[in-house]
């Protein structure tokens, strides 16, 4: 009797183990399969928002250098300045190729010399022309003076010879009339000659003149000094989505109009930066920006928001242009410096907060995980502002413990490896 109680009391002992080891070992495999997910509390405070992006930096009254109007179609650059070389007022930033200006000036200058010519000839003939009807009119002059003469003898004639000398006189005075009008007519119509040749050379000096000013637009030069920023070749259309346009370089083409170098203000400094659509209502004319230059380590510039333009991309990747003016300025500066720039938005005090990455959007809706303790659980709450490092929510309290990622992707991902680990234990 007593064994077997011994018997039922060591089995019913082990029967317990083995349960209470089963228990153990679920317990520990449940423990090891939740998903280790990084928590972080809701924060009461000031939160200041910020928009990050990053620029060139840019002189802010750049004098822009564009090629001719008057160049014609593309034009092949021969001599262009080096990216970031110092100019002086007057010094030569680009030159295009002038081979065709040249012999339209060569053409001009011969039209106007032949013109000049004809201004001499025309001027010839007309002397020529006018001195045979002035030698006409001294002859019917002379005539009219005979005629003259041979009237005074009529008192002592008989009448039909005296009324031949009258006839004779008044033809006389006839052809001085006529040769005198001949002259006129003919001086009239030399005179309109010479005045057509004389047009024809005042063209031909213009045509000349506009030549010669055609082939110094060509030579581009800088009208103040400073650094000299040779601008991107938009003529590159061999590229390829996300690859940078490359600058003007010599044998390039550039249209007339197009944009070839800049030399940028050195007083007034800028920096053009590409923000995303996302942000576009945040911004506002004035707001307080810090720059850092990323070729000048740890000196940071003061500056504001100077006008915020319209937003331009594909509909996947839309931005819009913010253009920084600095109010400070440095010798080492230079245009093209890459800038990290950070605008400050808002300040908000008193408010909760929260990591942007705490915070989920899907459905129209914006919520957070809770933990609980029986996991995470999902909380709706209301977006108030959000910057790139922090959202401000209103709707939960204060302290509450939040997921800093998504709990169900954590538990997929965890749950094969968490499993092994629990057996092996």
């Amino acid at each position: 009797m007593k064994t077997r109680l011994l018997i039922s009391f060591v089995g019913i002992v082990l029967l317990m183990g083995i349960v209470w080891g089963g228990v153990r070992v679920v317990r520990l495999m449940a423990r090891n399969t939740s998903p280790d997910v990084p928590t972080t509390r809701v924060k009461r405070g000031r939160v200041t928002i910020m928009v990050a992006a990053r620029g060139e930096l840019q002189g802010g009254n750049s004098e822009v250098l564009t090629a001719p109007m008057s160049g014609g179609g593309d034009m092949a650059v021969t001599y262009l300045r080096e990216p970031g070389e110092f100019v002086k007022a007057g010094d030569v930033v680009a030159q295009f190729d002038t081979t065709q200006q040249d012999f339209n000036l060569r053409e001009a200058q011969d039209d106007l010399a032949e013109a000049e010519q004809q201004v001499i000839k025309a001027q010839a003939d007309a002397d020529a022309t006018l001195e045979e009807s002035r030698y006409q009119m001294l002859s019917t002059a002379s005539d009219v003076k005979q005629a003259e003469l041979e009237v005074r003898k009529n008192s002592v004639l008989a009448a039909v010879t005296a009324r031949q000398n009258e006839i004779a006189l008044e033809a006389a005075h006839n052809r001085q009339q006529q040769a005198q009008k001949d002259f006129n007519n003919k001086k009239a119509s030399a005179d309109a000659g010479i005045d057509i040749q004389k047009a024809a050379v005042e063209k031909a000096r213009a045509a000349s003149e506009n030549a010669q000013h055609t082939i110094d637009g060509m030579v581009l030069k800088a009208k103040t000094g400073g650094y000299v920023n040779v601008q991107q070749n938009s003529n590159q259309n061999r590229l390829y989505y996300g690859q940078q346009l490359p600058p003007f370089q010599v044998g390039d083409s550039a249209r007339a109009g197009q944009a070839v170098a800049q030399i940028p203000d050195m007083r007034n400094w800028e920096v053009n930066a590409r923000i995303p659509e996302s942000d576009r209502g945040y911004l506002e004319p004035g707001q307080k920006v810090t720059i850092r230059a990323a070729a000048i380590a740890g000196r940071e510039f003061k500056g504001h928001v100077k006008s915020v333009g319209a937003a331009t991309g594909s509909a996947w990747d839309r931005s819009f242009e913010c253009r920084i003016a600095l109010d400070e300025s440095a010798p080492e500066l230079r245009p093209g410096m890459t800038s990290n720039i950070l605008i400050t938005v808002d300040s908000l005090a008193n408010v909760l907060w929260v990591p942007s990455q705490a915070l989920f959007e899907s459905g129209g809706r914006s919520f957070v995980y809770i933990q609980s303790h029986d996991g995470f659980v999902t909380k709706d709450v209301q977006l108030v502002r959000r910057s790139e490092s922090q959202a401000v929510i209103a709707g939960i309290s204060e302290g509450e413990a939040i997921a800093l990622s998504n709990p169900g992707q954590q538990s997929q991902s965890s749950s094969s490896g968490g499993v092994m680990k629990a057996l092996q234990k």
